[in-house]
């Protein structure tokens, strides 16, 4: 791990990152710009650096990564239903502002998370970051150590629930990572999950 973590281009990428997501909370007036500006930067970055993993067929990433997006989904409404069941209204505010104020609304939103936002967060934190850690560690540290700081971005958000659930998403769409090293899996479980969260049955 240490040999990972003193790359210059591991380093230099994940400080990128770290200064693009903090201009993206910091302006949430023009958050989806930003973010998508700063998803293109990411993906271009990762693609420059690292080889583009695609290990299995296409009806392989499709039904894992269909199955693996709604169980995620599962995990998170439940996860929501015990907040709610159990009247913590601390993360029940959390969640309604977090959809209040980072909710796609407008129809290139979903187009740029679709095409863009997506593809660029596992393109960077799975297909670089990750891959990265693979080449000099063992399964579960690789999983576990690009899910951290894959959720320590969040930071800048200001909600601590989000953390978590970054670190969660993470270690799932790791572990999909480390087992079939196919980067359209993990694109296609986090399409799945997102469009369940945000369009299809949102958890306010």
């Amino acid at each position: 791990m240490v040999k990972t973590i003193r790359n210059w281009k591991f380093l230099l990428g994940y400080l990128i990152a770290h200064l693009l997501l903090y201009f993206t909370f910091d302006h949430t007036n023009v958050f989806w710009y930003i973010l998508t500006g700063s998803s293109f930067f990411l993906i271009s970055y990762s693609i420059m650096n690292e080889e583009v993993d695609d290990k299995i067929p296409v009806g392989q990433y499709l039904l894992y990564g269909i199955l693996s997006g709604l169980l995620l989904y599962g995990l998170f409404w439940l996860g929501n239903a015990i907040i709610n069941g159990l009247n913590l209204s601390y993360f029940e505010n959390q969640v309604q502002s977090l959809y209040k104020h980072f909710s796609p609304d407008l129809i290139w939103h979903y187009i740029v998370l679709v095409l863009v936002i997506i593809p660029a967060e596992e393109f960077f934190w799975r297909g670089f970051i990750q891959k990265r850690f693979l080449a000099n560690t063992n399964f579960w540290t690789s999983i576990l150590a690009s899910a951290i700081l894959y959720a320590s971005v969040y930071i800048f958000s200001g909600y601590p629930i989000l953390i978590v659930a970054a670190l969660i998403s993470g270690i799932v769409w790791g572990i999909l990572y480390a087992w079939k090293r196919s980067l359209p899996l993990v694109v296609m479980s986090h399409l799945t999950f997102d469009l369940m969260i945000f369009l299809f049955l949102p958890l306010i």
